[in-house]
């Protein structure tokens, strides 16, 4: 078998990671307002997060979502000025 997932966006992406990715791009306090979670909003880490969101499945799958519906946006390519909120990157001669 070459591909034992074909066409799962999520395959060898850890929770981890995506939490990891999730945070060094938008920061726990706006994380924490796209995704309305209380161990995103009080004294965030990413250890005491996983361990929420691994024994709660909504919470968890919330993330999920998350990341995948910004994962083709090129923020997730390394463009750290697109704002996912709107969907919108810089606009030429308009300053962000």
């Amino acid at each position: 078998m070459d591909n034992p997932q074909p066409g799962n966006p999520l395959h060898g992406i850890t929770l981890e990671m995506m939490l990891t990715r999730l945070v060094e791009h938008h920061g726990w306090a706006r994380l924490a307002g796209f995704i309305r979670i209380r161990c995103f909003q009080v004294d965030p880490s990413i250890k005491s997060s996983l361990a929420f969101l691994r024994r709660t499945p909504w919470a968890r799958d919330k993330v999920t979502e998350f990341y995948l519906k910004y994962q083709g946006n090129p923020w997730n390519k390394g463009n750290p000025r697109v704002d996912p909120a709107t969907d919108a990157g810089p606009r030429p001669g308009k300053p962000r």
